[in-house]
């Protein structure tokens, strides 16, 4: 069989923009495609939403994938463990309540779940702003403004393209980048004490772990905070390579967001 490569390029090309084409319009956008962003997305795709994630680098994984300073592993407790087990990725247990993760293992079977339940993954694709729209006397977060990384990595001046959206997941972790943009362009105040992003702050795992789940929710009309950029916007401490927190914040905003999708709100 002979190879011909523009048709090659043709398949690539027009499979990729027939996708592109049907994510305009989601029930979900997710920003951010580390560990609760993907399971985010697993779980609301397994439920028949239309759901796409979008990762501004070519790699996905966030933190997972580099476990604790480049040592692959990571650690889980027994509620992260139930939630890993159920998608068949090993926890081998290395004291009571701990149990460690080969992390590339967890990392490729949570983006392989959240492909194969439907959701679509668009890596080196920068969100660089909100589609904001006015219901009643309230405005909220209707879609999301996106362009190609390679775009804004070399600084040019390139209009970018507009899908809209029921709800937006704002995952991209420590930096909150979705948010710092929405306050910073719009007169608008947070559902946070100050109204505004309250930092993250220094390590404290327990609490910090404990204040991830509490503090995935609703940030604004139409956009919710999960995993690390939950405790930046609400105010909490950083946890470092446990990723319990992470995966049940994940499970968590589908969950509520699932409820609001059934419920037309």
């Amino acid at each position: 069989m002979s190879l011909d490569e523009k048709i090659i390029s043709e398949a690539i090309i027009s499979k990729y923009f027939e996708d592109f084409k049907r994510c305009l319009n989601l029930d979900v956008a997710i920003v951010g495609g580390g560990p609760s962003g993907l399971t985010a997305a697993y779980h609301l795709a397994k439920e028949g939403f239309k759901v796409a994630l979008f990762e501004r680098k070519l790699s996905i994984g966030g933190g997972m994938w580099g476990g604790g300073m480049t040592f692959n592993y990571i650690v889980v407790q027994e509620q992260g463990k139930q939630i890993l087990e159920e998608m068949d990725i090993i926890c081998e247990e290395y004291k009571p309540g701990y149990y460690v993760v080969d992390a590339v293992l967890a990392t490729t079977t949570l983006a392989s779940k959240a492909c194969k339940a439907g959701a679509k993954i668009f890596n080196c694709m920068s969100v660089e702003d909100v589609v904001i729209r006015e219901e009643g006397k309230v405005k909220r977060v209707a879609g999301l403004v996106v362009n190609y990384s390679p775009v804004e990595i070399a600084g040019l001046h390139v209009d970018p393209l507009v899908l809209e959206t029921k709800f937006v997941i704002e995952a991209t972790g420590h930096d909150t980048e979705v948010l710092k943009t929405l306050v910073r362009k719009n007169d608008i105040k947070l559902f946070t004490p100050s109204g505004g992003i309250e930092g993250e702050k220094s390590m404290w795992a327990e609490v910090a772990e404990e204040n991830t789940l509490k503090n995935t929710r609703e940030a604004f009309p139409g956009i919710y905070v999960c995993g690390m950029a939950a405790n930046a916007c609400f105010g909490s401490y950083r946890m470092g390579p446990i990723f319990g927190g992470m995966l049940l914040s994940g499970v968590k905003v589908a969950e509520e967001i699932s409820t609001r999708l059934k419920e037309g709100k």
